[in-house]
């Protein structure tokens, strides 16, 4: 099946400093026409300006139906990508073969005119995007109900919050149905309930078999909503695959820490003269080191070490944090064949098992330390040794269930419930004009 997109090479050069001439009237042109072979000629050089690359040489394919996010720093080229497969912006080299109706949302707001109603907006913006006015009468209350401004819909948008305004511009983008739906950055868009909105909005238009690319900061939607993710950096491809793997390598490169630290000198590793460490892993429940797990599944920290001195009390110790720097929380040692023991020399491998269904999505990095407790001596502590990506996918069967959007806190535990009725309303049946109970 030939894809829906296709990139060949695409590539735009931006001129910094670069100052654009006037627009010139046809009499202006034909007199400078004119004047051109009589004017002397300067000494002087042209003005020299900077370039930069903002896409270099991309390229891949899209097939009809799929759902692909966009990651990168700011500057990657996420944007202007996407305004060249949106025919915004024309590339300098390469092309890109697009085969359906597309639909942009690279502003909200793009088209809205102050003086104007809520209503009166609603028509001039679903125009712009390309929606014909039948389209619009047809989704009219379904588009005020989802912005959640009906009292306000005669009202001009002037006098509308920027809540308000952002809702009302993001519902009207929302209900237009083109084959390939192109987003950046949405959720940016009003309070964290209406995200939440936004989110399943994005889940049902990628349900319709509808292709989406979504460009967002946020990793944790982009691996909820998008089975495939493509990173950008300075322009170019540096990942293209399975979501949660390009989001994992993302975010290990930005953090500076991965997965898995060896130190293979010993006399180079974090420690001191009792002990010193070796390796800090993040593994799944088979044993593979892995910086990407789903929010169902145990996670096990390993810790290597070498004991160089007898006769101390040893305790390894994790402090794990979330990427917002909140110390979720600090574990120790507790294998009872240990406790109060002293470790001979000798190599040694001590693991701390995570539930599943206990941390919420999002970015984890673990700190790893090993300590004497009585009296306290840290031997040896590697801030940000480690770090991990907890996903949360609404095909699964976390505490999330089926809601699409996003659920602050650093824990998401799934909890036993159980629920019981302890009255019963009786079953009112309609007899002519009025009611009798069963």
């Amino acid at each position: 099946m030939r894809p829906i997109i296709e990139a060949q090479n695409l590539s735009k050069r931006y001129r910094i400093g670069a100052v654009r001439p006037p627009y010139q009237t046809l009499r202006e042109s034909l007199t400078n026409a004119v004047r051109i072979p009589f004017r002397r000629r300067g000494t002087g050089s042209p003005p020299r300006h900077e370039t930069i690359w903002a896409l270099k040489e991309v390229g891949f394919d899209v097939r009809r139906g799929e759902a692909v996010g966009i990651i990168g720093r700011n500057g990657a080229g996420k944007s202007t990508l996407l305004k060249v497969l949106s025919r915004i912006t024309e590339p300098t080299s390469g092309r890109a073969k697009i085969y359906g109706r597309v639909g942009s949302l690279l502003e909200v707001g793009t088209g809205f005119h102050h003086e104007l109603t809520g209503r009166e907006n609603i028509f001039l913006n679903g125009a712009i995007i390309g929606m014909k006015r039948a389209e619009i009468q047809r989704k009219f209350d379904e588009i005020v109900a989802f912005s959640e401004v009906e009292k306000f819909i005669d009202t001009p948008v002037k006098w509308y919050s920027s809540g308000m305004y952002l809702r009302l511009a993001f519902s009207v983008a929302a209900h237009f149905e083109p084959e390939i739906l192109i987003i950046d950055e949405i959720l940016a868009v009003g309070d964290a309930r209406f995200q939440g909105k936004c989110l399943n909005k994005m889940q049902d238009v990628g349900q319709q078999g509808r292709t989406v690319l979504f460009v967002s900061h946020n990793t944790s939607a982009i691996t909820r909503l998008c089975p495939r993710a493509i990173c950008l950096d300075h322009g170019r491809i540096v990942g293209d695959g399975p979501s949660s793997q390009v989001v994992s390598a993302y975010l290990s490169a930005g953090l500076g820490t991965t997965a898995e630290r060896v130190w293979p000198d010993p006399t180079a590793a974090p420690g001191d003269h009792a002990v010193r460490l070796s390796a800090v892993r993040v593994l799944t429940e088979a044993g593979d080191v892995t910086g990407a797990l789903d929010i169902r599944m145990p996670v096990g920290l390993e810790l290597e070490y070498e004991v160089l001195e007898p006769g101390h009390v040893l305790v390894p110790n994790y402090q794990v944090f979330n990427e917002d720097g909140v110390h979720v929380f600090s574990v120790r040692e507790s294998d009872p064949n240990w406790d109060g023991r002293v470790r001979p020399t000798g190599r040694y491998v001590s693991t701390a098992w995570l539930p599943g269904n206990f941390l919420s999505e999002g970015t984890f990095l673990v700190g790893a330390a090993i300590s004497t407790m009585n009296p306290v001596i840290v031997h040896c502590l590697e801030r940000d040794a480690v770090a991990f990506q907890v996903i949360d996918s609404i095909d699964g069967d976390s505490a999330r269930g089926d809601y699409g959007g996003p659920m602050p806190g650093v824990v998401r535990p799934k909890l036993r419930w159980t629920t019981r009725q302890i009255t019963e309303r009786p079953v009112l049946a309609t007899v002519g004009a009025g009611e009798i109970a069963r």
